[in-house]
């Protein structure tokens, strides 16, 4: 089974099994729905004047992106190859509104975002199986103007979507816009991994000396000590534009670094399979301790119910039997009790009467006392103390635990009484199956 047939497999399956749990946990389903759908995805990104553009260019070999040091995009753009097309542009109002692309979440984000987002399909045999995004130049966000959507967010979507991240500098803005920091202290981190991301110093053939390339790269290698917060600094790719440059001008090595990083970005499809596992690994494990919290205190608060249940029927059955024969003695009513009818043989359905309201209020009582009362209270307890509704005995578990604590409190404070009997536990049995079973049996089709 070749890869493309194991992902649309996978695709069937997934969406039938996990679609509906994630909708229960008031999870999003659209990123893992996204990258089932479509190619292997090369996401580009980079301040502006960082070389994004001149590096697509080269890689497809056509003048496609616009290049210059000053902005010359500020759109999401998918550049792709498909069989009979050729040089077709389409707006991005298009793209999130057709099923068969993976772009449908990015309309949460608003116009101005969808405004900004556009595909061209370009007569290229090395896009055939493959999608190049160049995104918007990243900015000085304290100082420069507002895009009118929230860059960081999307700048996430697109990542987690993404097989291969290519982080460009240039080597005269080594690191130091704002937004750079962002994405590569929080954002990429957290919607994809470390170990899909390349970072690259582009423009390296506009240094003017040795001394002067030195000191731009000892800066980039400063910066990313502090913007990973690792002592290791992973390793930067060197590029520049062979267009640009004479092949005798170019130090040694330098075509042998560039030759690597376009093997790298090639070989992204390689992964898509492997990455697609991936993130559905780590999104079934966020949504099962959401579901573990729920089911935990859903556990507590059926044991508390039953305790409830029973007492309020032993109260409501010694009413039956005995609440008229207090009445009797307090009001003089009613006349004949329920109990005096049976001993003397006269029982009438009126006698029933008395004992069956006083029974029937009690049983409303103990419902009311419950689920207005009791149900809020443990639920306040649980939204005080959370962590104390799962096992967190490993820092994997703490980490994902901190990340997962609001969508938890969110799903504890839409839970009513009638949630106690809505089938969480089979939802959390489904879930822990499809870990334990289903994903395996992919990840040995991989390794097979």
């Amino acid at each position: 089974m070749n890869d493309r047939e194991l992902q649309k497999q996978l695709q069937i399956k997934v969406k039938k099994k996990l679609e509906p749990l994630f909708a229960k946990y008031k999870m999003d389903f659209g990123g893992i729905d996204a990258a089932l759908k479509w190619k292997p995805i090369v996401l580009i990104i980079g301040n502006y004047s960082s070389g994004k553009s001149t590096l697509i260019n080269e890689l497809v070999g056509q003048h496609i992106q616009r290049t210059g040091q000053a902005p010359t995009d500020d759109s999401f753009t998918v550049i792709t190859s498909d069989p009979g097309v050729d040089n077709l542009e389409t707006p991005g109002s298009t793209l999130v509104n057709d099923e068969n692309l993976p772009f449908g979440h990015f309309k949460r984000f608003g116009e101005k975002l969808i405004s900004h987002i556009c595909m061209k399909q370009i007569n290229s045999p090395k896009l055939e199986n493959m999608a190049i995004i160049d995104s918007p130049g990243m900015i000085d966000a304290t100082t420069e103007y507002n895009r009118g959507y929230d860059y960081m967010k999307v700048l996430g979507e697109f990542a987690k979507m993404a097989d291969l991240i290519v982080l460009m500098f240039d080597p005269h803005k080594a690191g130091t816009i704002k937004e750079s920091y962002e994405a590569i202290r929080n954002t990429l981190p957290e919607k994809s991994g470390e170990h899909r991301i390349v970072f690259v110093l582009s423009r390296i053939d506009e240094c003017d000396n040795l001394s002067d390339f030195t000191r731009s790269y000892g800066t980039l290698c400063w910066n990313m000590s502090q913007m990973t917060g690792r002592k290791d600094i992973p390793h930067i790719y060197l590029t520049y534009s062979p267009t640009a440059v004479s092949a005798s001008a170019v130090a040694e090595g330098w075509p042998q670094e560039r030759d690597d990083l376009i093997q790298k970005i090639m070989k992204a499809p390689g992964f898509r399979v492997n990455h697609i596992l991936e993130d559905i690994d780590r999104q079934v494990n966020e949504v099962q301790i959401v579901a573990q919290a729920v089911s935990s205190f859903l556990s507590r608060a059926s044991k508390v119910f039953w305790k409830f249940a029973n007492t309020t029927l032993m109260v409501a059955l010694a009413l039956f039997l005995f609440g008229d024969i207090m009445l009797n003695i307090l009001i003089s009513f009613p006349e004949t009790t329920l109990i005096a009818g049976l001993k003397n043989g006269t029982l009438e359905p009126a006698n029933l009467i008395v004992p069956g309201v006083l029974a029937l209020l009690t049983l409303l009582a103990g419902s009311f006392g419950f689920s207005k009362i009791a149900f809020p209270r443990l639920r306040r307890k649980a939204l005080a103390n959370g962590a104390s509704l799962v096992t967190l005995d490993n820092d994997y578990r703490r980490n994902l635990w901190r990340k997962m604590e609001s969508k938890v409190r969110e799903n504890l404070l839409g839970l009513s009484v009638n949630d106690l009997w809505a089938g969480y536990g089979r939802s959390m049995a489904k879930i822990d199956n499809f870990l334990n079973y289903d994903l395996k049996k992919y990840y040995e089709k991989i390794v097979n």
